[in-house]
């Protein structure tokens, strides 16, 4: 074997170090449930402690939706998944910044939750339609 066969480079994409390829937007949808539903406890709540434990436990769930998206976003959907959907970027960007300050960890409105779901759920069909392609 050629040495240079050896070290030669592959290209493979996943969402982590190995190729396993499975991605699905229902790991971005269960942690902005989370976000949601702690905003809804945080407004039916009196007590101080729970409430600086759902800030706290809000915007770790916030973060992981985002990091959920950016690996679809970066690594599942290609160009011409973008030629195919022109306002997939723009989609990308509002869920990503609902997620951010803008909203998820902005935020204690369960609107602002539910406005987040609502961009993963149009995501969502995107990615089974260019799945059943």
């Amino acid at each position: 074997m050629r040495l240079t066969r050896l070290f030669s480079a592959v290209e493979a994409t996943a969402h982590c170090d190995l190729p396993c390829g499975v991605y699905d937007p229902a790991q971005a949808r269960i942690e902005a449930e989370s976000v949601k539903a702690i905003q809804e406890k945080f407004q039916g709540s009196d007590d101080e402690v729970f409430k600086m434990r759902c800030v706290l436990i809000k915007e770790q769930r916030a973060e992981l939706v985002k990091h959920h998206l950016w690996v679809l976003w970066t690594d599942y959907f290609k160009a011409p998944h973008f030629e195919k959907y022109p306002h997939l970027h723009e989609l990308f960007n509002k869920a990503t910044k609902q997620a951010g300050a803008a909203g998820g960890k902005g935020s204690m409105d369960p609107a602002e939750g539910q406005k987040l779901l609502d961009h993963i759920a149009e995501i969502d069909k995107i990615f089974w339609e260019t799945k059943a392609a």
